[in-house]
């Protein structure tokens, strides 16, 4: 699964967007944005406003994924017996 902040950055070029737009939206500084980018994961109340901002549900998109990942885990979640 792509890191969410790289998610992020895609959607914000893809609209041809910049980063001090997404900051002004956002009420922060363009150095959290760019420290945003670089995340693997996002608190859910932040990323319900990106989601807005960007019109774009990032959460649906993860949640794709998520059988792939539970999958992953189950097949190599195992049990110590002792």
């Amino acid at each position: 699964m792509e890191p969410i902040g790289t998610m992020i950055r895609e959607e914000l070029e893809r609209q041809e967007r910049s980063v001090t737009w997404f900051a002004r939206k956002l009420s922060c500084d363009r150095s959290n944005v760019y420290r945003l980018f670089q995340k693997h994961s996002v608190d859910t109340a932040l990323l319900g406003r990106i989601s807005v901002i960007l019109g774009r549900d990032f959460f649906a998109e993860l949640s794709e994924n998520l059988p792939v990942a539970i999958r992953r885990v189950s097949q190599s979640d195992t049990c110590v017996s002792k």
